[in-house]
């Protein structure tokens, strides 16, 4: 994960966007206060990825359905979605 001072972020917010563009595989970037990191930085999509794993894995009727699914694939008994 790479890493910015926050007067650097602070500097830069309005480039920030630009920098998950140009580099895809920066899922994060920690901005740093005397060397420690006090804040993570994410492009959106990746934030509500989280968000709704959370929200799955908070549930406990969701997280049951999710172990199913996965036992069902790794026992070879799930189906192959097709898209219509």
């Amino acid at each position: 994960m790479q890493s910015m001072a926050i007067a650097q972020a602070r500097k830069e917010l309005n480039q920030l966007p630009d920098l998950f563009n140009a580099e895809p595989e920066a899922s994060a970037l920690a901005i740093t206060r005397r060397g420690q990191p006090v804040l993570a930085l994410m492009p959106w999509a990746l934030y509500e990825g989280i968000a709704e794993t959370l929200e799955v894995l908070g549930d406990q009727a969701l997280s049951e359905a999710l172990r199913e699914g996965i036992r069902q694939i790794e026992a070879g008994d799930g189906e192959t979605w097709q898209a219509p």
